[in-house]
């Protein structure tokens, strides 16, 4: 008798409660709308318990008759095998299926570790060899394809089995956007509803009370619901607040449930890679505005809308406030959803890999641009300054070209929690290398990552160290961009300046006391691409002055001040801290010293001062009154931009940064005050100023009048432009 032979077969485990089956039954819909047959093939899981049932998804495809369930020891004939779920071969299978397919795709739809633990889930080259032996060609026909869903899992499975030979394109999601649309035209009512859907993980929810509480807030304002795993976040929380709504799993359609919400918000353990987020994408085709965090961006591009926990509150408010944009990002996210994973682009797939349709369907969505990162390179410094500014720029990337930090500075984890794929480089100091051989290690080690992230743009905030340079010209084929920062002392750098040859491009950002800028880069602007001065955040990113003050915990009614002077353990101006802080307590102020994220060391307490370690501390610069600090490029401008009173002490001994001339700068414009000499007796006598409120009210709207703009969202341009420009060349 001959066998049937199926349009597609797909292996996995179906009892898988969530995005597994809900992308499984994505496709099977999608190849039954255009008349392809489809066999599923069960073979269990060993992380999965005995005696589990289908998925509700599954059983239903089953039971309206768009796939046949294989029957165990049958043999299965397919022109394409679709495999999905990796970690049902972390044990050899006892039984295992019989299946001659065309081609077969082994679909990578979880990363096999975390941040913590790269193979904390499975072993890519034990799972290769395994379905290699149950379900290669051996020797005839065309190899498995190996097909990560993302760019998330493509990465993580590279750092953890580099060799891994992966198709050229992910195996993405797909959704039927018609089916999902509400139809909606802006907010439901008065209050926002801010909601998520999902299965019970607590790796699935913020770890911490205070970023659980930011995300979803205990606010009579908004209203919050939860279709599944909601207890496990009022457990973390110890309770459950008043303005939730808890809704089991199950107990709602995720459709029905969509068309209840204002906004979609997901945040999540700050260690999981998510490996694609399709609750994110079943938002967007119901029409609901999606908030979530920026390491998102690869998958969702300009769609969704990218903050932190402790922006979504202000966002919700603003968007719910102004119909107009909130129509403009569901219409927008709504367009996506359908360009890049409506049901045509799988139907394009399936044609490609030899599955002939037998109905007709619309023409398949044009194929989206490659995805090629811009890998952001910075140097270890000081402090974060180097690695602000990349994510500053990094941040505002479109979704075609996101950005990959690979960074010398111990500052990686903060870039990590930030959402953004990160390297880390260790430093020549941390190696304990000469200069020669660390050269050799930054230069292996740069190539290593051009090869394995494949960016169309590296972009590098740091001096051109030989090992840079000699990356640069061993990787031709990438466009590299020096971002140089202007403001150099003048004695030093001209060793640097002549390596600029080595790049294809120069990018400076810009600099407010640029009139007093008497180093090398002045004379070397020809050619320059020039940008506003870069801060991380823009103004409406910062918290509003009640809520930034109560994310310091600082007492209501008196007048506060921050102290950061300076980052790291080069700053040599601490001994003065001491003073500084003594003669604000006098004056009535709540003082806070600003701790480094990457201290090594715990700053030691003073009398009348508390120590806050907080990233990015300038969110909650509107909660303070004054603010004494090192005039370092991201804290001068930022605290001139955002309007901030401040007493600048410049750091001396920085090696490149001319921090003196441009804290003077600041003070001759009136925009801050400047202590240069901050062991004698000019600084109580600034001090003295600086606490008169009418003092401080000045320099404000002196802020105000020299304000300029944020040269980020320009850089990202260009970068972009590069990329896309690298992307069409091939060069």
């Amino acid at each position: 008798m001959t066998s049937t032979v199926h349009d597609v077969a797909i292996l996995s485990d179906f009892r898988y409660p969530g995005g597994t089956s809900s992308a499984i039954a994505a496709e099977v819909r999608a190849q039954a709308a255009a008349g392809l047959t489809t066999v599923l093939v069960h073979v269990p899981s060993p992380h999965q318990r005995d005696g589990l049932p289908f998925s509700p998804r599954i059983a239903e495809l089953i039971r309206d008759g768009l796939a046949v369930l294989a029957a165990p020891d049958t043999p299965v004939v397919a022109r394409l095998l679709v495999i999905r779920q990796p970690r049902i071969f972390t044990a050899d299978l006892e039984v295992v299926p019989r299946i001659r397919a065309g081609r077969t795709v082994m679909v990578l739809n979880q990363a096999p570790g975390d941040a913590v633990d790269p193979v904390r889930y499975y072993d890519v080259d034990q799972v290769r060899d395994r379905v290699e032996l149950y379900f290669g060609p051996g020797g005839e026909g065309p190899p498995i394809e190996w097909a990560p869903i993302s760019p998330q899992v493509r990465a993580e499975v590279l750092r953890s089995a580099p060799d891994t030979p992966l198709a050229p394109d992910d195996w993405h999601e797909i959704i039927d956007v018609a089916a999902w649309w509400t139809g909606r035209t802006g907010p439901l009512g008065e209050l926002p509803v801010i909601g998520r859907h999902g299965r019970a993980d607590a790796v699935k929810w913020p770890r911490t009370a205070g970023e659980l509480l930011a995300a979803y807030p205990d606010d009579p304002g908004v209203r919050v619901r939860i279709l599944g795993g909601g207890e496990l976040a009022a457990q973390r929380l110890g309770r459950r607040p008043a303005n939730w709504e808890l809704v089991p799993f199950g107990a709602e359609e995720p459709p029905a449930f969509l068309g209840g919400i204002d906004f979609f918000v997901y945040f999540h353990d700050p260690d999981l890679v998510e490996a694609f987020g399709r609750t994110i994408l079943e938002a967007m085709a119901a029409g609901v505005p999606a908030l979530i965090g920026e390491h998102f961006r690869p998958v969702f591009g300009d769609a969704a809308l990218y903050t932190t926990p402790d922006g979504v509150l202000p966002l919700v408010r603003e968007l719910h406030a102004d119909p107009a944009r909130y129509r403009e990002v569901i219409e927008r996210a709504r367009e996506f959803a359908e360009a890049n994973y409506g049901t045509a682009a799988h139907l394009d797939r399936l044609l490609e890999r030899g599955v002939r349709l037998t109905v007709p369907v619309a023409p398949p969505a044009a194929p989206r641009h490659a995805r090629r990162p811009v890998l952001m390179v910075s140097d270890n410094g000081a402090g974060l300054g180097h690695l602000s500014r990349l994510m500053a720029i990094g941040r505002r990337l479109p979704g075609a070209h996101p950005a990959v930090i690979a960074t010398q500075s111990y500052g990686a984890s903060v870039a990590h929690r930030e959402g953004f794929l990160t390297e880390y480089l260790p430093s020549r100091a941390v190696l304990g290398q000469g200069r020669q051989r660390w050269a050799g290690f930054l230069q292996s080690r740069l190539e290593h990552l051009v090869d394995l992230h494949q960016p169309a743009v590296v972009a590098v905030d740091s001096v051109p160290h030989e090992g840079i340079v000699a990356a640069a010209a061993s990787r031709p084929e990438v466009t590299w961009v020096w971002v140089r920062r202007p403001m150099w002392r003048r004695d030093v750098g001209a060793e640097w300046i002549a390596r600029r040859d080595a790049f294809d491009g120069v990018l400076e950002p810009g600099e407010f006391a640029a009139a007093a800028d008497e180093g090398p880069t002045v004379a070397d602007r020809t050619g320059v691409h020039t940008v506003d001065p870069i801060t991380l955040l823009d103004p409406a990113d910062l918290a509003e002055p009640e809520e930034a003050r109560a994310a310091l915990g600082l007492t209501p009614g008196r007048p506060a001040a921050l102290l950061q002077l300076g980052a790291g353990n080069i700053n040599d101006i601490a001994s003065p801290v001491a003073r500084i802080a003594r003669h604000l307590d006098e004056a009535g102020f709540q003082v806070l010293l600003a701790e480094s994220m990457i201290a090594t060391e715990p700053m030691p307490p003073l009398p009348g001062t508390r120590v806050v370690k907080m990233y990015p501390i300038s969110r909650y610069l509107r909660g303070l009154d004054l603010v004494v600090s090192a005039s370092g490029y991201n804290s001068f401008h930022e605290l001139l931009s955002f309007g901030v009173p401040a007493v600048f002490v410049p750091n001396r001994e920085t090696s490149l940064d001319d921090q003196v001339a441009r804290a003077r700068f600041a003070a001759a414009t009136g925009a801050a005050l400047c202590v240069e000499d901050p062991d004698g007796e000019e600084l109580d006598r600034v001090l003295a100023r600086a606490v008169r409120p009418e003092v401080r009210a000045e320099l404000t709207r002196r802020c105000a009048e020299i304000g300029f703009g944020n040269g980020a969202v320009e850089a990202a341009r260009w970068l972009a432009g590069l990329a896309a420009e690298n992307v069409r060349s091939g060069a």
